[in-house]
Order: structure tokens, then C-alpha cells, then sequence
């Protein structure tokens, strides 16, 4: 079968799967109400599903896996490793740091990391101290844990739905893959339950607008590299140093930070132009799926 052919009929039965199984864990989510935080065993299964879609539609069309790419990547992996890692820390320090810096936002002293981690830790004094021990903590340990659920979004989404988006010609691959990214997370940020602010629609909006620059970056990590695994590393360092330590250090929702910040919003649109500008990355003209670094061809979208 003709690989553009092949790649829409697999994303076809990706999205059919996709958009099923979503539907009822956000909704099961939803019904319950509260901090998702409260639901960690359906927000597994709703991370995993996307991995699920994803070997579904390569079972429907007799695919094998190795085009995940579970590699290294050698030194173009160890690069996107260390940008994967930079991206959180950069939006933290200037997001929050500028929220914090001119009142838009306020800084509290966050809970210790021993207490998120459930690991324990000797108290120490002072908030600046606490904060960055919360930071280093998260870095090392927190981006570890949360392997578990970046791995359930990152196989599916950057293993499968890019690859396969930008063998089926898909028109601005790279755009579209962060807008489906970006809308899978919408009815929970709508009902208030994961990275809403004040007002809810504009965090959508808002989140959205982050989710697809972060979608850029994160494209870059996998088409760059020819492996899955700074993309994975990438998802749980933004969770735990984001949602671990510079949320924790700020007083209450804001309009200006969190995932669906203003200024967080801006500082990846910033982070993805400066990446594409140094390293740019172009799709590949290869038909077998991202099985090694892109050079070549066309533009990323």
C-alpha cells in the first residue's frame, strides 16, 4: 500500500479509537469533579489510551513498533535531551520569575519535595532555599516519576501521530499535530479541573497557544533526534519542574502563569522560534517512518 495511503487510513483508525476511549475517561473525570489529582488511575488510563490508538491502528494495518524509534538517537539524542531539559527551566525562570518580579503573580514558599514524592527529606529554612530545592528535586527525581504518564501521551502523539501526519502529506503537520494535542486537553481545563485559571475559556485559549509552540519543540525533539525518548523525558521534566516546583511556588491561580499563563504561553512561542532559528529541523522525504534524523525537505509546518 502506498505510504500516504497507509499513513491516513492508520490515522483514521487512530483518531476513531482516540476520540472513543478519551471521551469516556474525560467524562468519568469529569462526572467526578475535583482536582484530577484525585483521579490519577483515570488519568493513567487516559494517558495510556493514546499509546493504545496508537497499536491499534498499527495491528489494523499489520505495523510493527520500531518506528517509535525506542534509540538512543547518539549525539542528536543527547542534544535534544539537554534541550528537552532547558524548556521548562527556561519558561519557569522567565515567566514566573518576571510574574513574580513585577506582582504579577506571588511568590509563596512551595511544599517541600519530600511531601509531593512521597520521599523524605531534612527541612530547611527559608523560602528562595526551599524553592530551589523543590526545583532541584523535581529536575531529578520528579521528571523519573513521571515517566509513567509521559510515556502513555508521547508514544501515541510523537511515536505515531506526527510520523504518520507527515506521511500522509498532511498540510503544516507539525501545527495540526499541536492543535489535536492542545484540544484533548480542553475539557478538563473548561470544567477547571487541570491548568485553568480565572477564567476558564481563556485558559483554554491561552493553553492552546503554549501547547502548540510546546508541540513545535517537542516535534523538533523527535524528528531531530529519530528517537522517542527525549520527547518522553522532555513531558515529565515539564510536569514535574512546571507543575512541581514553579507552580507550587506561586499563591493561587494567575492569568499570567501556569500552563495556561499569559507570559508561559509566550515564553514557549519564544523558546520554539529561537530552537527552529538555530537548529532548524525539516520533515523528512523518507516513506518509512522517522527512523533517523531529518535534514531534508519542505517546510516544518
Amino acid at each position: 500500500m502506498d505510504s500516504k495511503v497507509n499513513a491516513r487510513s492508520g490515522l483514521s483508525i487512530f483518531f476513531v479509537v482516540l476520540i472513543a476511549g478519551s471521551a469516556y475517561f474525560e467524562y468519568r473525570i469529569l462526572a467526578l469533579g475535583g482536582s484530577i489529582q484525585h483521579h490519577l488511575s483515570l488519568i493513567a488510563g487516559l494517558v495510556w489510551w493514546v499509546t493504545v490508538s496508537s497499536i491499534v491502528a498499527r495491528l489494523a494495518l499489520g505495523e510493527g513498533i520500531r518506528d517509535v524509534s525506542f534509540r538512543w538517537g547518539g549525539a542528536a539524542g543527547t542534544r535534544a535531551i539537554a534541550v528537552a531539559a532547558a524548556m521548562p527551566l527556561f519558561v519557569g525562570f522567565a515567566a514566573y520569575g518576571i510574574a513574580w518580579s513585577t506582582g504579577l503573580a506571588h511568590f509563596q514558599a512551595p511544599v517541600l519535595p519530600g511531601a509531593v514524592l512521597g520521599m523524605h527529606f531534612p527541612p530547611t529554612q527559608g523560602t528562595f532555599v526551599r524553592f530551589f530545592e523543590s526545583l532541584g528535586v523535581m529536575l531529578l527525581f520528579g521528571a523519573l516519576q513521571d515517566f509513567k504518564y509521559a510515556a502513555g501521551e508521547e508514544i501515541g502523539w510523537r511515536g505515531y501521530m506526527l510520523t504518520r501526519l507527515v506521511d500522509a502529506k498532511i498540510p503544516a503537520p507539525i501545527l495540526i499535530s499541536g492543535l489535536v494535542w492542545g484540544l484533548w486537553h480542553a475539557p478538563l481545563i473548561l470544567s477547571g479541573q487541570y491548568a485553568s485559571g480565572p477564567h476558564p475559556l481563556l485558559s483554554v485559549c491561552l493553553f492552546i497557544v503554549g501547547i502548540v509552540a510546546g508541540g513545535y519543540v517537542f516535534a523538533w525533539l523527535r524528528l531531530s533526534s529519530g528517537s522517542i525518548w527525549p520527547c518522553i523525558w522532555g513531558h515529565g521534566a515539564w510536569n514535574a519542574i512546571i507543575q512541581g516546583a514553579f507552580d507550587r511556588s506561586t499563591a493561587g491561580p494567575s492569568v499570567w502563569v501556569g500552563e495556561s499563563g499569559v507570559l508561559t504561553a509566550g515564553m514557549l512561542v519564544l523558546f520554539a522560534v529561537v530552537l527552529y532559528k538555530m537548529w532548524p529541523v525539516r520533515e523528512r522525504a523518507l516513506s518509512s517512518p522517522s527512523l533517523k534524523p531529518l535534514s531534508q525537505v519542505s517546510n516544518p509546518g
